[in-house]
């Protein structure tokens, strides 16, 4: 199989260009990148009409409801979503009924994404078993069924001796730790972020400060075992001179951020609009700010979509009692893309947050448009406008804060090795 893109408008994350120019891919590998327009041969054309083409996004952290929920979500309508919204690697959580947290749950999740999903699915294994933070998972069984990181997700491990076994345990086989920094006992209950707005709702609000003495709590134990870090999702100012000083002391951490709290603030609640609800709860529009400078500046490496399915009757409860979450497989592009437009982030910026970085972290060859890399690809417009409409969306779940919003960005085509796996109507 060979095939060349011309006429693309490449995003390169790793060299942080964006400009036109042609690739060319051989049996799902990126053969070459050229600025000329090379001739073709007998290699299939694929005329990009000056389109975007950058490399498929890594998402980490994608909830994905087998077993248990499948009414939810399941892996077929999961694959269907990314592949929709240029998500060419999803790396799935374990907080599954019963949670991922052992060799035969793995690999249960991992035969049902690779017969179901049309992108490939990477899954994560709990840290302790039952996510209940009392018994660490046997780590090196996990990593040999194929688990390419550990979390509890938001059950946050409240006994800093189990934590810091499973840290230790964690280094010693080079595994990757994903943790939600969050002080449990402040943030329990909580439904929105501490302050005026909160207050004038009458709503249990959660202080910027959890977030922060939660990941000190952390920083603190990385200090001590030396192990390979993750921070799920920082959202506050608060926590950012944490993060500043443990990368400047060359602890082995990286940090991530979901979209939506890049692109929604507090205030986007307004009345009790529960679809906005996701935890942690949105923050103050300064928070938001300083988390998009953060990103710019390379101090927050990733985003991702925090992709949380919820059905409807989860969701049409009072503000307090409704589930937390919100799917995001198929807005995530063109949410990313809202930052891109109001000259918040360029494209490079984005797709190394979405694609490069995440893929370094997990030790994937993807994320980049260089030869050798999987010619895992997407192909979109990033000007063409749409209204959402959440019926139309492939999750079976249609929790999205996005519904009825006015957004920018179509996906035209996906690529997961080379194949195309979407191609819009």
């Amino acid at each position: 199989m060979k095939t060349h893109f011309t006429n693309a408008r490449l995003i390169d994350p790793e060299n942080g260009t964006d400009r036109i120019g042609a690739l060319r891919v051989e049996d799902g590998v990126i053969k070459s990148v050229v600025y000329d327009d090379a001739p073709t041969d007998d290699a299939e054309t694929v005329d990009c009409g000056g389109k975007c083409l950058a490399p498929g996004i890594v998402d980490i952290g994608v909830k994905v409801c087998e077993p248990g929920e499948r009414h939810k979500e399941s892996y077929k309508s999961a694959g269907l979503a990314a592949a929709a919204g240029g998500i060419t690697t999803m790396v799935t959580r374990p907080d599954t009924l019963p949670a991922t947290d052992s060799p035969e749950t793995l690999e249960f999740v991992a035969r049902r994404a690779n017969e179901a999903a049309p992108v490939n699915v990477l899954p994560m294994a709990a840290l302790t078993k039952g996510r209940a933070g009392r018994e660490m998972t046997e780590i090196g069984f996990l990593l040999d069924a194929g688990a390419v990181a550990f979390t509890d997700c938001d059950h946050v491990v409240t006994d800093t001796k189990v934590f810091s076994r499973a840290l230790t345990y964690a280094r010693s086989l080079g595994a990757l730790v994903i943790a939600h920094p969050q002080e449990p006992t402040l943030s329990a209950g909580a439904a929105a972020t501490s302050g005026k707005f909160a207050s004038l709702r009458g709503l249990p609000a959660v202080s910027p400060m959890a977030e922060r003495m939660g990941l000190d709590r952390d920083i603190a134990l990385l200090e001590m075992t030396g192990a390979r870090y993750h921070a799920d999702q920082i959202t506050t100012a608060r926590a950012l001179p944490a993060l500043e000083r443990a990368k400047k002391n060359g602890l082995d951490i990286t940090a991530g951020t979901s979209i939506h709290h890049l692109t929604l603030n507090e205030l986007d609640v307004a009345d009790y609009r529960t679809f906005f609800k996701v935890k942690p709860p949105l923050r103050s529009e300064d928070d938001r700010q300083a988390v998009i400078a953060a990103l710019r500046d390379g101090l927050i490496d990733t985003i991702s979509s925090m992709h949380t399915p919820q059905d409807e009757e989860s969701k049409r409860l009072p503000f307090e009692e409704a589930a937390s979450g919100a799917v995001a497989l198929e807005t995530f592009l063109p949410a990313a893309l809202r930052l891109y437009h109001a000259s918040d982030l360029d494209l490079p910026t984005l797709f190394r947050a979405m694609a490069l970085n995440p893929a370094k972290r997990l030790g994937l060859a993807s994320g980049r448009l260089a030869p050798g890399a999987p010619a895992d690809l997407i192909l979109f417009d990033a000007d063409a406008p749409f209204v959402l409409d959440r019926w139309k969306l492939n999750s079976k779940s249609k929790n999205t804060p996005f519904d009825g919003a006015r957004m920018q960005g179509k996906v035209k085509a996906t690529y997961v090795a080379g194949q195309c796996v979407f191609e819009a109507s």
